[in-house]
Protein backbone atom coordinates (compact mmCIF):
# COMPACT_ATOMS: atom_id res chain seq x y z
CA UNK A 1 0.00 0.00 0.00
CA UNK A 2 0.76 3.40 -0.79
CA UNK A 3 2.08 5.82 2.22
CA UNK A 4 1.41 9.43 2.16
CA UNK A 5 3.54 11.46 4.91
CA UNK A 6 2.16 14.14 6.92
CA UNK A 7 4.87 16.13 5.61
CA UNK A 8 7.96 15.59 3.98
CA UNK A 9 11.21 17.11 1.91
CA UNK A 10 10.94 17.87 -2.11
CA UNK A 11 14.30 17.47 -3.39
CA UNK A 12 15.36 18.16 -6.94
CA UNK A 13 18.38 18.14 -9.17
CA UNK A 14 19.34 21.60 -9.03
CA UNK A 15 19.43 20.73 -4.86
CA UNK A 16 21.49 17.69 -5.36
CA UNK A 17 24.11 20.13 -7.94
CA UNK A 18 23.97 22.98 -5.26
CA UNK A 19 25.67 20.21 -2.72
CA UNK A 20 27.78 18.30 -4.99
CA UNK A 21 29.33 22.18 -6.41
CA UNK A 22 30.58 22.62 -2.71
CA UNK A 23 31.61 18.73 -2.30
CA UNK A 24 34.34 19.69 -4.93
CA UNK A 25 35.15 23.38 -3.58
CA UNK A 26 37.60 24.03 -0.43
CA UNK A 27 35.03 24.76 2.30
CA UNK A 28 32.78 21.60 3.97
CA UNK A 29 32.36 23.84 6.81
CA UNK A 30 32.59 28.12 7.81
CA UNK A 31 32.88 29.26 3.95
CA UNK A 32 30.70 31.58 1.48
CA UNK A 33 27.82 29.34 1.72
CA UNK A 34 26.54 29.92 5.27
CA UNK A 35 27.24 33.57 4.82
CA UNK A 36 25.56 33.94 1.61
CA UNK A 37 22.17 32.08 3.28
CA UNK A 38 22.14 34.04 6.13
CA UNK A 39 21.84 36.81 3.79
CA UNK A 40 19.41 36.02 1.99
CA UNK A 41 16.74 35.07 5.26
CA UNK A 42 17.78 38.51 6.59
CA UNK A 43 16.70 40.37 3.56
CA UNK A 44 13.77 38.40 3.01
CA UNK A 45 12.27 39.16 6.62
CA UNK A 46 13.53 42.35 7.05
CA UNK A 47 16.28 41.97 9.59
CA UNK A 48 19.66 43.38 10.24
CA UNK A 49 21.36 40.00 11.23
CA UNK A 50 21.09 36.40 10.84
CA UNK A 51 22.93 33.87 12.46
CA UNK A 52 22.80 29.82 11.18
CA UNK A 53 22.75 26.77 13.46
CA UNK A 54 23.17 22.87 13.40
CA UNK A 55 19.75 22.91 14.00
CA UNK A 56 16.18 24.79 15.30
CA UNK A 57 17.02 23.72 18.69
CA UNK A 58 20.64 25.35 18.84
CA UNK A 59 19.10 28.51 17.13
CA UNK A 60 16.85 28.63 20.21
CA UNK A 61 19.18 27.53 22.48
CA UNK A 62 21.70 30.21 21.27
CA UNK A 63 18.63 33.07 21.29
CA UNK A 64 17.74 32.79 24.49
CA UNK A 65 21.82 33.03 25.62
CA UNK A 66 21.64 35.79 23.70
CA UNK A 67 18.81 37.38 25.18
CA UNK A 68 20.19 37.08 29.04
CA UNK A 69 18.36 34.03 30.35
CA UNK A 70 20.03 32.98 33.13
CA UNK A 71 19.65 30.52 35.99
CA UNK A 72 16.98 31.64 38.39
CA UNK A 73 15.06 33.66 35.16
CA UNK A 74 11.43 32.85 33.67
CA UNK A 75 10.46 32.57 30.31
CA UNK A 76 6.58 32.54 29.38
CA UNK A 77 5.46 30.24 25.95
CA UNK A 78 2.48 28.28 24.68
CA UNK A 79 2.33 24.67 25.59
CA UNK A 80 1.27 23.45 22.43
CA UNK A 81 4.85 23.42 20.44
CA UNK A 82 7.58 20.62 20.35
CA UNK A 83 9.18 20.28 23.52
CA UNK A 84 12.19 22.34 22.20
CA UNK A 85 10.57 25.74 22.34
CA UNK A 86 10.75 25.58 26.34
CA UNK A 87 13.80 23.28 26.71
CA UNK A 88 15.95 26.04 24.96
CA UNK A 89 15.59 28.69 28.38
CA UNK A 90 15.95 25.29 30.51
CA UNK A 91 19.69 24.67 28.77
CA UNK A 92 20.10 28.47 30.39
CA UNK A 93 18.91 27.54 34.12
CA UNK A 94 15.65 29.02 33.25
CA UNK A 95 11.68 28.08 34.24
CA UNK A 96 9.28 27.98 31.66
CA UNK A 97 5.91 29.41 32.76
CA UNK A 98 2.87 28.41 30.09
CA UNK A 99 0.35 30.20 29.03
CA UNK A 100 -2.47 28.66 27.39
CA UNK A 101 -3.36 28.78 23.93
CA UNK A 102 -6.43 31.01 22.44
CA UNK A 103 -8.51 28.43 21.00
CA UNK A 104 -9.19 30.73 17.89
CA UNK A 105 -5.51 30.56 16.42
CA UNK A 106 -4.11 28.12 18.45
CA UNK A 107 -1.35 30.32 19.59
CA UNK A 108 -0.68 31.95 23.11
CA UNK A 109 -3.58 33.41 24.44
CA UNK A 110 -2.12 37.26 24.58
CA UNK A 111 -4.65 37.99 27.60
CA UNK A 112 -3.44 35.71 29.46
CA UNK A 113 0.75 36.97 29.52
CA UNK A 114 0.01 40.04 31.29
CA UNK A 115 -1.22 37.98 34.62
CA UNK A 116 1.59 35.55 33.97
CA UNK A 117 4.78 38.31 33.89
CA UNK A 118 6.77 38.75 37.21
CA UNK A 119 10.06 40.01 38.55
CA UNK A 120 12.03 37.13 37.40
CA UNK A 121 10.64 36.98 33.87
CA UNK A 122 13.37 37.82 30.77
CA UNK A 123 11.88 36.81 27.93
CA UNK A 124 8.34 35.79 26.08
CA UNK A 125 8.23 33.12 23.77
CA UNK A 126 5.43 32.95 21.15
CA UNK A 127 4.89 30.22 18.23
CA UNK A 128 3.60 30.57 15.33
CA UNK A 129 1.56 27.28 15.39
CA UNK A 130 1.14 25.32 12.01
CA UNK A 131 2.32 29.01 10.16
CA UNK A 132 -0.14 30.93 11.72
CA UNK A 133 1.26 34.06 12.63
CA UNK A 134 0.70 35.67 16.28
CA UNK A 135 -0.15 38.76 16.91
CA UNK A 136 3.20 39.90 17.74
CA UNK A 137 2.68 44.26 18.24
CA UNK A 138 0.18 42.91 21.21
CA UNK A 139 2.61 41.09 22.75
CA UNK A 140 5.58 44.00 22.19
CA UNK A 141 3.44 46.15 24.01
CA UNK A 142 3.31 44.13 26.60
CA UNK A 143 6.84 43.44 26.88
CA UNK A 144 7.75 46.69 26.74
CA UNK A 145 5.20 47.70 29.66
CA UNK A 146 7.13 44.74 31.26
CA UNK A 147 10.61 45.29 30.62
CA UNK A 148 10.78 41.41 28.33
CA UNK A 149 12.38 40.72 25.30
CA UNK A 150 10.37 38.62 22.50
CA UNK A 151 11.50 35.62 21.34
CA UNK A 152 9.47 34.68 18.34
CA UNK A 153 9.53 30.69 17.47
CA UNK A 154 8.76 30.98 13.54
CA UNK A 155 9.92 27.52 13.03
CA UNK A 156 6.77 26.75 11.29
CA UNK A 157 6.23 30.51 9.55
CA UNK A 158 9.02 31.43 7.45
CA UNK A 159 7.67 33.77 4.97
CA UNK A 160 4.53 34.51 6.98
CA UNK A 161 2.82 38.02 7.57
CA UNK A 162 0.82 39.68 9.11
CA UNK A 163 -0.61 43.39 8.77
CA UNK A 164 2.08 43.57 5.65
CA UNK A 165 5.23 42.63 7.24
CA UNK A 166 7.20 39.12 9.18
CA UNK A 167 7.39 41.20 12.18
CA UNK A 168 10.76 41.90 13.23
CA UNK A 169 9.94 45.16 14.18
CA UNK A 170 8.04 43.71 17.27
CA UNK A 171 10.84 40.89 18.20
CA UNK A 172 14.15 41.17 19.76
CA UNK A 173 14.77 37.92 17.38
CA UNK A 174 13.23 35.08 16.04
CA UNK A 175 14.17 31.77 14.73
CA UNK A 176 13.61 29.43 11.98
CA UNK A 177 14.10 25.48 11.25
CA UNK A 178 15.16 23.90 8.09
CA UNK A 179 13.92 19.85 9.24
CA UNK A 180 13.21 17.89 6.48
CA UNK A 181 9.16 18.40 6.87
CA UNK A 182 9.58 22.41 6.88
CA UNK A 183 9.18 24.79 3.87
CA UNK A 184 13.19 24.78 3.46
CA UNK A 185 14.67 21.06 4.28
CA UNK A 186 18.71 21.08 4.98
CA UNK A 187 18.46 18.34 6.31
CA UNK A 188 19.08 19.54 9.61
CA UNK A 189 19.56 23.05 10.71
CA UNK A 190 18.30 26.48 12.16
CA UNK A 191 18.67 30.30 12.22
CA UNK A 192 18.19 33.15 14.30
CA UNK A 193 17.08 36.74 13.01
CA UNK A 194 17.26 39.64 14.59
CA UNK A 195 18.18 43.73 14.38
CA UNK A 196 20.42 43.68 17.76
CA UNK A 197 23.66 44.40 17.39
CA UNK A 198 24.30 42.83 20.73
CA UNK A 199 22.43 40.15 20.42
CA UNK A 200 24.05 39.14 16.50
CA UNK A 201 27.67 39.38 18.60
CA UNK A 202 26.17 36.67 21.45
CA UNK A 203 25.26 34.76 19.07
CA UNK A 204 28.53 34.30 17.14
CA UNK A 205 30.41 33.64 19.90
CA UNK A 206 28.00 30.67 21.20
CA UNK A 207 28.03 29.13 18.09
CA UNK A 208 31.88 28.51 17.75
CA UNK A 209 32.97 27.91 21.63
CA UNK A 210 32.80 31.04 22.47
CA UNK A 211 36.01 32.10 20.55
CA UNK A 212 36.83 34.93 18.38
CA UNK A 213 39.50 36.12 16.14
CA UNK A 214 37.87 39.98 15.60
CA UNK A 215 40.38 42.07 16.05
CA UNK A 216 38.32 44.62 17.53
CA UNK A 217 36.89 42.10 20.01
CA UNK A 218 40.29 40.80 20.91
CA UNK A 219 42.14 41.89 24.68
CA UNK A 220 45.15 41.43 22.67
CA UNK A 221 46.83 40.27 19.65
CA UNK A 222 49.84 37.89 19.20
CA UNK A 223 49.30 37.54 15.57
CA UNK A 224 47.22 36.83 12.68
CA UNK A 225 46.81 32.73 13.96
CA UNK A 226 45.94 34.36 17.86
CA UNK A 227 42.55 33.73 18.69
CA UNK A 228 40.50 34.06 22.03
CA UNK A 229 37.43 32.16 24.19
CA UNK A 230 35.82 35.06 25.96
CA UNK A 231 32.58 33.39 27.00
CA UNK A 232 31.52 29.53 27.57
CA UNK A 233 30.06 28.52 24.07
CA UNK A 234 29.24 25.36 21.63
CA UNK A 235 30.19 24.26 18.58
CA UNK A 236 26.55 24.83 17.14
CA UNK A 237 27.87 25.28 13.51
CA UNK A 238 25.96 24.35 10.14
CA UNK A 239 28.04 22.67 7.41
CA UNK A 240 28.20 23.92 3.68
CA UNK A 241 26.48 21.36 2.60
CA UNK A 242 23.56 22.20 4.35
CA UNK A 243 23.67 26.21 2.94
CA UNK A 244 24.01 25.41 -0.28
CA UNK A 245 21.20 22.86 -0.32
CA UNK A 246 18.89 25.52 2.07
CA UNK A 247 20.03 28.30 -0.67
CA UNK A 248 18.63 25.97 -3.36
CA UNK A 249 15.20 25.32 -1.76
CA UNK A 250 15.20 29.07 -0.66
CA UNK A 251 14.81 30.18 -4.27
CA UNK A 252 11.29 28.55 -4.60
CA UNK A 253 10.18 29.31 -1.27
CA UNK A 254 7.57 31.66 -2.45
CA UNK A 255 6.44 28.46 -4.75
CA UNK A 256 6.27 26.41 -1.80
CA UNK A 257 4.38 29.02 0.40
CA UNK A 258 1.59 28.63 -2.73
CA UNK A 259 1.21 25.25 -2.72
CA UNK A 260 0.85 24.92 0.53
CA UNK A 261 -2.21 27.76 0.16
CA UNK A 262 -3.85 25.84 -2.64
CA UNK A 263 -3.77 22.83 -0.63
CA UNK A 264 -5.33 24.56 2.97
CA UNK A 265 -7.59 26.04 0.42
CA UNK A 266 -8.81 22.60 -1.12
CA UNK A 267 -8.89 21.05 2.15
CA UNK A 268 -11.21 24.00 3.50
CA UNK A 269 -13.61 23.82 0.44
CA UNK A 270 -13.92 19.86 0.28
CA UNK A 271 -14.53 19.57 4.37
CA UNK A 272 -16.02 22.47 5.36
CA UNK A 273 -19.81 20.65 5.51
CA UNK A 274 -18.21 17.43 7.12
CA UNK A 275 -19.81 17.78 10.57
CA UNK A 276 -17.59 15.69 12.44
CA UNK A 277 -14.04 17.23 11.12
CA UNK A 278 -12.97 20.86 12.62
CA UNK A 279 -10.90 22.74 10.41
CA UNK A 280 -7.65 25.18 11.69
CA UNK A 281 -8.11 28.54 12.04
CA UNK A 282 -7.71 31.06 8.63
CA UNK A 283 -9.61 33.95 9.86
CA UNK A 284 -8.28 36.93 8.04
CA UNK A 285 -5.56 34.88 5.82
CA UNK A 286 -5.61 35.17 2.12
CA UNK A 287 -4.47 32.41 0.31
CA UNK A 288 -1.78 33.16 -1.58
CA UNK A 289 -1.89 32.55 -5.64
CA UNK A 290 0.22 35.07 -6.76
CA UNK A 291 3.36 36.98 -5.77
CA UNK A 292 3.25 37.10 -1.44
CA UNK A 293 4.28 41.00 -2.13
CA UNK A 294 0.19 41.54 -2.58
CA UNK A 295 -1.09 39.63 0.28
CA UNK A 296 -0.81 41.60 3.69
CA UNK A 297 -1.52 38.52 6.02
CA UNK A 298 -0.14 34.68 5.03
CA UNK A 299 -0.41 31.49 6.54
CA UNK A 300 2.26 29.63 5.92
CA UNK A 301 1.04 26.09 6.30
CA UNK A 302 3.55 24.18 7.77
CA UNK A 303 0.87 22.24 9.17
CA UNK A 304 -2.83 21.50 8.71
CA UNK A 305 -4.43 20.14 11.52
CA UNK A 306 -8.04 19.23 12.07
CA UNK A 307 -9.40 18.08 15.03
CA UNK A 308 -12.16 15.11 15.81
CA UNK A 309 -15.22 15.53 18.38
CA UNK A 310 -13.73 14.03 21.49
CA UNK A 311 -10.57 12.46 21.92
CA UNK A 312 -11.60 8.63 21.15
CA UNK A 313 -13.13 9.64 17.83
CA UNK A 314 -9.39 11.07 17.24
CA UNK A 315 -7.90 7.83 17.82
CA UNK A 316 -10.48 6.02 15.61
CA UNK A 317 -9.35 8.66 12.50
CA UNK A 318 -6.16 8.37 13.30
CA UNK A 319 -5.84 4.28 12.90
CA UNK A 320 -8.39 4.46 10.18
CA UNK A 321 -6.07 6.97 7.99
CA UNK A 322 -2.99 4.98 9.08
CA UNK A 323 -5.04 1.46 7.68
CA UNK A 324 -5.67 3.18 4.86
CA UNK A 325 -1.70 4.61 4.12
CA UNK A 326 -2.26 7.78 5.47
CA UNK A 327 0.62 8.76 8.20
CA UNK A 328 -1.47 11.28 9.69
CA UNK A 329 0.48 12.87 12.89
CA UNK A 330 -0.80 14.63 16.52
CA UNK A 331 0.72 18.01 16.99
CA UNK A 332 1.79 18.45 20.09
CA UNK A 333 1.74 16.61 23.28
CA UNK A 334 1.36 19.70 25.47
CA UNK A 335 5.06 20.33 26.87
CA UNK A 336 3.70 20.76 30.58
CA UNK A 337 2.34 17.02 30.58
CA UNK A 338 5.63 16.02 29.53
CA UNK A 339 7.02 13.76 32.34
CA UNK A 340 9.85 16.06 32.86
CA UNK A 341 8.08 18.93 33.34
CA UNK A 342 5.93 17.40 35.86
CA UNK A 343 8.72 16.23 37.95
CA UNK A 344 11.18 19.37 37.33
CA UNK A 345 8.67 22.01 37.29
CA UNK A 346 5.40 20.97 38.91
CA UNK A 347 3.32 21.18 36.27
CA UNK A 348 0.19 18.52 35.40
CA UNK A 349 -2.98 18.09 33.71
CA UNK A 350 -5.70 20.89 33.81
CA UNK A 351 -2.86 23.59 33.93
CA UNK A 352 -3.49 24.38 30.30
CA UNK A 353 -7.37 23.49 29.43
CA UNK A 354 -7.51 24.77 26.09
CA UNK A 355 -4.58 22.82 24.81
CA UNK A 356 -5.17 19.89 26.52
CA UNK A 357 -8.59 19.71 24.62
CA UNK A 358 -6.82 20.89 21.81
CA UNK A 359 -4.33 17.94 21.88
CA UNK A 360 -7.00 15.64 22.71
CA UNK A 361 -8.85 16.18 19.57
CA UNK A 362 -5.90 17.45 16.85
CA UNK A 363 -4.88 15.40 13.81
CA UNK A 364 -2.17 16.48 11.38
CA UNK A 365 -2.88 15.05 7.92
CA UNK A 366 -0.41 15.37 4.48
CA UNK A 367 0.80 19.02 3.92
CA UNK A 368 3.42 19.59 1.96
CA UNK A 369 4.38 21.21 -1.19
CA UNK A 370 5.80 18.59 -2.89
CA UNK A 371 1.93 16.49 -2.72
CA UNK A 372 0.40 15.62 -5.92
CA UNK A 373 -3.43 16.49 -6.40
CA UNK A 374 -4.27 12.52 -6.61
CA UNK A 375 -2.81 11.94 -3.37
CA UNK A 376 -5.05 15.33 -2.01
CA UNK A 377 -8.02 13.77 -3.87
CA UNK A 378 -7.43 10.47 -1.93
CA UNK A 379 -7.33 12.11 1.43
CA UNK A 380 -10.22 13.81 1.49
CA UNK A 381 -11.79 10.55 -0.07
CA UNK A 382 -10.91 8.62 2.71
CA UNK A 383 -12.00 11.58 5.71
CA UNK A 384 -14.89 11.62 3.64
CA UNK A 385 -15.68 7.93 4.21
CA UNK A 386 -14.76 7.78 7.60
Amino acid sequence: MKKIPYGRQTILEEDIEAVVKVLRSDFLTQGPEVTAFEQMVAEYHGARYAVAFSNGTAALHAAYHALGVVEGDEIITSPMTFAATANGAVYCGARPVFADIDAATNCICIEQISGLVNEKTKVISPIAFAGYTVDLKAIREIADEKGCSVLYDAAHAIGSKRDGTFGMEYVDAAIFSFHPVKHIAAGEGGMVVTNREDVYKKLLLFRTHGITKDPQLLEKSDGGWYYEMQSLGYNFRITEMQCALAISQFRRLEDNLRRRNQIASIYEEELKNTDSIGLPPSVGYQILTEDSASVRDLHAYHLYTITAQNGEKRKQLYEYLHENGIMAQVHYVPVHLHPFYRDRFGYSAGDCPVAEDFYARELSIPMYHGMSEEDQEYIIDVLKKF
